[in-house]
């Protein structure tokens, strides 16, 4: 198995890429996304929203269905703060949280293949707002898995690996505060 990672700057690619990826047959046991829960708090109202406790407000929201957007969860993440999240990544991220490996979220992406630098990069971006697909497929997949994530307009991590390190931005820090996007950067995040 290969896993194949890219970060959207918007909601609605990161469904598109979901949406593709099961269509195509990917399991949704196989896909992971993690979002910046900030993006999403208009889902948070429980009495609106009654789903919302679980994420399927969001995963409403996001187009899910019986797939994975039905499962996402909210939790807490070092580093990034409170995320929507489902999928295996977060429950190898979770595990490397309590104790079971060193690393986490970054820890988890380099385990399943990512570049150190890569991992740094899409993890500071959910951080900042963007949501995460990861998607574990058979290697002679694994070609086809990448293009369809790169119909859906995902960031270029070293494009904004360079936009990060001109503010200053070395790597991605578990122990740094949650960062809160302003209500220009959740609407441009939640429109797409």
């Amino acid at each position: 198995m290969k896993t194949v990672s890219r970060a959207y700057d918007t909601h609605a690619h990161a469904r598109e890429a979901i949406a593709a990826l099961e269509a195509d047959g990917v399991s949704a046991k196989d896909i992971s996304l993690v979002a910046n829960k900030c993006v999403s708090a208009e889902y948070d109202d429980v009495e609106k929203y009654p789903d919302a406790a679980t994420g399927v407000g969001f995963g409403g929201a996001l187009g899910g269905g019986a797939g994975l957007l039905a499962s996402l969860g909210i939790l807490t993440i070092p580093g990034l703060g409170p995320v929507l999240a489902a999928g295996w990544l977060v429950s190898v991220a979770v595990g490397a949280a309590a104790g079971a490996a060193a690393g986490g979220i970054v820890g988890a992406l380099i385990d399943a293949g990512l570049s150190q630098e890569h991992a740094d990069v899409y993890c500071e971006a959910v951080r900042r707002g963007c949501t995460l697909v990861s998607a574990r497929v058979a290697d002679a997949e694994s070609a086809k898995a990448q293009a369809l994530l790169d119909r859906y307009t995902p960031i270029d991590p070293v494009k904004r690996a360079s936009d990060y390190r001109r503010e200053g931005w070395t790597r991605f820090d578990p122990k740094a505060p949650a960062y809160t996007p302003n209500e220009a950067e959740i609407e441009r995040i939640r429109r797409g």
